[in-house]
């Protein structure tokens, strides 16, 4: 019995969901290699981004898009679709009468807004490549070297800004010659900038119509950042084709009724590609509405989440495991807050790292109690390069872990990488090249035009690939012991802390060239400190208190046991590191995800400690 069928006995059926056929050719090559894609072909899709605001505007017009909280009240300001096309032609005739060169992009260094939006709607019908940048790189850094390492770079000729006093650092520390700031709240101080309210009030002339039949499949869209194993940012050219195309390969895995609108609640930051690509897009397209959440999935900043959801019914949500374990917490004393959560809902996606086998059955547990019916909870694949998601689960599935198959228009080749498979990916949805920097787009792909994407795979039975594939690690991560044991980083480092729940938040994984395995921690701060009950207690405190030790010490013994003594998967020693991930140093990307190389070199000191043959009192002995 697989284990989808051994989860399914004698529970509700899921909430029903019109999935695309899993119709899966196999090319199976004499060196071991497997080439699978889709029969089905893909769907026709929009020329541009802004082409489908234009087609809400007229189909929809008093439709709201976009809503987010603001004020002393912090009520909803909503954006229908005809207020934001005339807006967003208004901005687009102010940033013409500019006269900003083609190749000096606007970069917006704000969160997510409504303003950051039409923005870029804005700057795509100006034909300027819209590059927003992780406020991280502002806000977080205390040498601003990314960000100066992007403007270098990419060379913006308009900067937008949220606020200006907010940003008065980061600004001061760019050379702004010949650049347009823009604020939309205060104006930054020595610094000259416009108001976006004024440009706002520009009036349209033919001059619009006129930009945006130049757009073209080809035109850049958008400059989205991701950072390579040296830390530092490259910029992943995203075409306008790129864009349509992958939501188009989304939408047409759960094809829903012509003129059905949806209804979303997100926080992802659109800097990042799942954010500002995977979700945003597909709203605008499908003429849904996006709430923007100002919450986050962490204490402090996850009661704005729980706020919005109690007014809010999403028919889509999506969110990283930590934040449906914070949400079942609640939703678990709250029936009022999980009935209205799963009143309207359709699907549940993840992303960012394994969802746990418990979460999932309490996520299960409480739609049940809720509906009487259980949500499918959905998964995909990809990178900033390929728009971003070339894989999906697009069938009611049990398993977690899975990245599913290959959406219309893409092409998966997985060559055989020890005991997995190297995935690579060929489709319209992967990115001609990184923006200024040739030599790295050369070595991005092999000598069929495939996207080495770095991840590996298995498959769930290599007899049926129809199943799909299971994330199986990076493979520029993976090192050997000395024993030659090869050490999949990538899985063991999810499995590592979802056995050490709750008090591992982050980790990396050691032991090349060593003789075990071992791992330094970065504790759950919050979560160690209702267990030790000292809701005051230090970073310091907590990584010394027996009961976080012990906790994490059992968690990763069970892990061990689990493992049936495989040493490619035992955990010997481990760490707790008060210190938090640099993003200055390069172990944290912009968008939250551990560097392990970065990490482990800036660390070496500790994986000394580590390894010691007697080992000191920080080590934590498995």
């Amino acid at each position: 019995m697989n284990a989808d069928a051994a989860r399914v006995l004698n529970k509700p059926a899921f909430r029903k969901i019109n999935w695309m056929e899993r119709d899966i050719a196999v090319e199976r090559r004499p060196d071991g290699t497997i080439v699978i894609k889709s029969r089905i072909p893909l769907n026709a899709y929009e020329t541009s981004i802004p082409a489908s605001l234009a087609k809400w505007a007229k189909e929809r017009p008093d439709h709201t898009w976009l809503a987010q909280r603001g004020g002393e009240k912090r009520e909803w300001r909503k954006v229908s679709f005809a207020e934001a096309k005339r807006t967003v032609d208004a901005l687009t005739q102010a940033i013409l009468d500019l006269n900003i060169p083609a190749d000096r992009p606007l970069a917006i260094l704000s969160g997510n807004s409504i303003e950051h939006a039409l923005m870029t709607q804005a700057a795509m019908q100006a034909r300027l490549p819209a590059a927003p940048v992780s406020p991280a790189y502002s806000l977080m850094s205390q040498d601003h070297a990314k960000l100066k390492y992007i403007f270098n770079m990419i060379k913006p000729g308009l900067v937008m800004v949220q606020d200006g006093p907010t940003f008065e650092k980061a600004l001061a520390s760019l050379d702004l010659k010949d650049v347009v700031v823009v604020h939309v709240a205060r104006p930054p101080a020595n610094v000259k900038s416009i108001a976006y309210a004024d440009m706002a009030k520009t009036t349209a002339t033919k001059a619009v119509d006129e930009s945006i039949a130049k757009i073209t499949p080809k035109t850049v869209g958008k400059l989205l950042f991701t950072s390579g194993s040296t830390g530092m940012p490259k910029a992943v050219i995203n075409t306008q084709e790129m864009m349509c195309a992958n939501a188009a390969m989304m939408m047409q895995t759960r094809p829903r009724d012509p003129g059905a609108s949806g209804t979303f609640l997100d926080w992802m930051p659109w800097n990042h590609t799942m954010g500002g690509n995977a979700l945003f897009n597909p709203v605008l397209i499908e003429g849904s509405t996006l709430y923007i959440d100002d919450g986050r999935p962490v204490p402090g900043l996850f009661d704005e989440t729980i706020r919005n959801l109690r007014e809010i019914s999403p028919t889509y949500y999506a969110n990283v495991p930590a934040g449906y374990a914070a949400l079942a917490a609640v939703m678990e004393k709250d029936d009022a807050l999980c009935r209205n959560f799963f009143k309207s809902l359709n699907l549940l996606a993840y992303g960012g790292a394994r969802l746990p086998d418990d979460l999932y059955d309490r996520m299960q547990a409480l739609a049940v109690k809720a509906t009487g019916e259980r949500i499918v909870f959905y998964t995909g694949w990809g990178s900033t390069e390929t728009a971003p998601t070339s894989t999906g689960t697009y069938w009611d599935t049990e398993r977690v872990g899975l990245i599913g198959l290959p959406f219309p228009g893409v092409e998966l080749k997985c060559v055989p990488c020890d005991d997995r498979y190297e995935m690579r990916i060929r489709g319209i949805n992967v990115t001609p090249g990184y923006y200024a920097q040739p030599e790295l787009t050369a070595k991005a792909f092999d000598e069929e035009g495939f996207y080495r994407i770095g991840d590996a795979g298995i498959f769930v039975d290599p007899n049926d690939p129809a199943q799909g594939l299971i994330f199986a690690g990076r493979v520029v991560e993976d090192f050997k012991l000395t024993t030659g044991t090869f050490v999949h980083v990538g899985s063991l480092r999810t499995d590592a802390i979802a056995a050490a729940t709750p008090v591992m938040h982050d980790g990396l994984i050691t032991g090349q060239d060593r003789p075990f395995i071992g791992l330094l921690a970065w504790p759950n701060v919050d979560a160690c400190r209702i267990l030790i009950g000292n809701p005051q207690a230090t970073a310091e405190e907590v990584v010394k208190h027996p009961k976080v030790i012990e906790t994490l010490r059992e968690g990763l013994r069970a892990h061990n046991k689990s493992t049936g003594g495989s040493s490619s998967l035992r955990l010997s020693r481990a760490m707790l590191m008060a210190d938090p991930p640099s993003i200055d140093g390069n172990e944290l990307t912009d968008k939250g995800y551990i560097n392990q190389r970065a990490g482990l070199e800036r660390r070496a000191a500790l994986v000394e400690q580590l390894y010691a043959d007697k080992p000191g009192p920080d080590v934590i002995v498995i």
